[in-house]
């Protein structure tokens, strides 16, 4: 049949555990640990929110990671061929396929704002480079971030090039193209953020920017911080986005995924705490607002850059080390999309490559052109929830606070009770009963009712 699936179609597998990681941990990495943890670390009170987040991290996102990685494993294909593979194992209903299609939609429709918001780092390499940040006062700062948004090419012109970069990478397939930009970026990575945490301790008040990143104000947890804290806690791992179930689809058996879910949790949480170091004490050093909000990278820091011993080269340094992180992620999302089409019969890599990737900079276009061109457009202005949210506001909404929690619930759900105990745990390979017992309470209970919170306070919040 014209269109149908190659079942019979074989992946590439990784060529190593460490390449695996790397890969894993670079999707998991992005703007979620750079951009979006510190903001709301500020704005929720510092210690109190960091001690939250990793909590959660490490009670419930574990095992979800296990179990998304357990999956894709298992189902050894596409988000949407592992899901079918599953529910004839599991004699599930069909009804679950709505998890594979949901983990290739909304790696889509990510890619496509994302990007866009990545791609302002490229231009912030070049004001940096350029020495523009020197002497910018607060008003200078946000006019310069305003022009960049307000221009339509500039900001066309970034997202196409980030999409294009991306294009290049993942056409050459796993072997030849994610494994190796991944052997590279990923460390360069840690490289930059361990020169940047160093000039912090050394140069700037690293005291003030410890006090409030780990002495936590206890009296400063409400309701909301706590939200905060679980729904930045699912926004950074990347659990639900159908990376982690694609990107194990491709992981030899030899290979164990309860040791590499901790990987890629301790990693992860590490960048975030890192990234703190790395921006509070800055902050705290040039007497700004930690709780500036979404401007803090953007808009808060080159005031900073400009004005500290240094700031120049530690300008460059951070926001090729924020283009970095955010280029890995770019490449996870892209991933699972070009992984189903792959599957199709008789087509190529690189013109399925080329397919998902001009598809996601064509979702991308509405959401550049809501920073300009189309920034008085409220497409439900009728919906007392969304009347005030721009189109990328909208698409943001759809993808952080609605369709991952559902979806990640969803993976919750099956492994927890449609997947057999054994075929789980042999996948995992968790030998000891009461670690088994506690993943599947927490799949089974603890992470869908902790997720239905986050999205019912969506709506109420």
């Amino acid at each position: 049949m014209a269109g149908s699936q190659n079942a019979e179609f074989k992946h590439e597998k990784w060529s190593s555990e460490s390449v695996f990681l790397l890969a894993a941990i670079g999707g998991a990495v992005g703007l979620g640990n750079l951009w979006r943890f510190p903001f709301l670390a500020g704005e929720n009170g510092g210690g109190a929110f960091v001690l939250l987040y990793i909590a959660f991290v490490v009670i419930i996102c574990l095992p979800l990671v296990m179990a998304e990685l357990a999956m894709g494993r298992r189902g050894g294909g596409s988000a949407i061929a592992t899901m079918r593979n599953l529910i004839s194992e599991s004699s599930a209903s069909s009804k679950w396929r709505v998890v594979g299609w949901l983990s290739i939609l909304v790696p889509l429709v990510a890619l496509g704002y994302y990007s866009v918001v990545a791609g302002w780092s490229i231009d912030y390499i070049r004001m940096a480079a350029m020495g523009e940040f020197s002497g910018q006062s607060g008003q200078d700062a946000a006019q310069a971030f305003g022009l960049l948004a307000e221009s339509p090419m500039r900001v066309l012109s970034l997202h196409a090039l980030f999409i294009v970069g991306a294009i290049v990478v993942v056409a050459r397939g796993l072997g030849k193209g994610i494994e190796v930009i991944m052997r590279i970026m990923m460390p360069a990575l840690f490289l930059l953020m361990i020169v940047l945490a160093l000039y912090s301790i050394f140069q700037t008040d690293i005291a003030a920017g410890m006090r409030f990143m780990f002495e936590p104000d206890f009296s400063k947890i409400t309701f909301e911080v706590v939200l905060a804290a679980l729904g930045q806690a699912f926004f950074s791992i990347a659990v639900g986005v159908g990376m982690l179930m694609t990107y194990g689809a491709y992981l030899p058996k030899d290979i164990s995924i309860g040791r590499a879910a901790v990987w890629i949790i301790g990693a992860d949480t590490f960048v975030a705490i890192l990234a703190g170091i790395v921006i509070f004490p800055i902050v705290f050093a040039n007497n700004l607002d930690p709780g500036e909000g979404p401007g803090l990278i953007f808009v808060t820091l080159p005031i900073a850059f400009g004005q500290m011993t240094g700031g120049y080269v530690i300008g460059i340094l951070f926001f090729v080390m924020l283009f970095f992180a955010a280029f890995s992620t770019v490449i996870g999302m892209l991933e699972p999309v070009v992984c189903w089409l792959t599957e199709r019969k008789g087509a190529s890599r690189t013109k399925v490559t080329f397919i998902a990737a001009g598809a996601g900079w064509l979702i991308g276009l509405s959401a550049a052109l809501s920073f300009n061109v189309w920034s008085d457009v409220r497409l439900f202005e009728s919906v007392k929830l969304l009347a005030d949210k721009s189109i990328f506001d909208i698409i943001d909404f759809f993808v952080a606070s609605l369709a991952i929690p559902f979806n990640a619930a969803l993976l919750s759900l099956f492994a927890g009770w449609k997947m057999s105990r054994s075929a789980l745990l042999d996948e995992i390979g968790i030998e000891n009963q009461s670690i088994a017992s506690y993943i599947r309470f927490i799949l089974r209970f603890v992470a869908p009712a902790v997720i239905l919170i986050i999205f019912v306070s969506a709506f109420f919040s």
